[in-house]
């Protein structure tokens, strides 16, 4: 029932600039928290970003801190990640992911083992 669809990324040269999206469907909650994670080439899944059910208190990782920045719309179904000055270690598939945050928790959650739901994720590939 519930679907995360991430789009927008894209091969850039590093300096270069991208815009994903995830939209959301399927939830019968509303206090969503949603956040983007990386997950390079043969590594792990990284925090990237995470922003509440009401657009607010966007959290960085230090690496992105200053070059991305997370919104959401006004139905607050869609988060859009907006990155700038991109670098090759930037490269990697982004995921999004979604919760649905008990009173009193945090966004991101402590443990990304929390997160409700996955989408497929949109490849970003930067090159030097």
């Amino acid at each position: 029932q519930v679907k995360l669809v991430e789009s927008g990324g894209g091969s850039v040269q590093a300096g270069g600039t991208l815009s994903l999206s995830c939209t959301a469907s399927g939830f019968t909650y509303s206090r969503i928290c949603m956040g983007w994670y990386r997950q390079a080439p043969g590594g792990e899944r990284a925090i990237v970003a995470a922003i509440d059910h009401l657009g607010r208190s966007p959290f960085y990782a230090s690496s992105f801190r200053g070059r991305f920045s997370i919104s959401r719309d006004g139905g607050r179904k869609t988060v859009t990640l907006q990155m700038n000055s991109l670098k090759p270690d930037d490269t990697g598939m982004y995921v999004c992911a979604a919760r649905d945050t008990p009173r009193g928790g945090s966004c991101p959650p402590p443990s990304s083992s929390l997160w409700d739901d996955w989408g497929q994720g949109t490849q970003v590939t930067v090159s030097s």
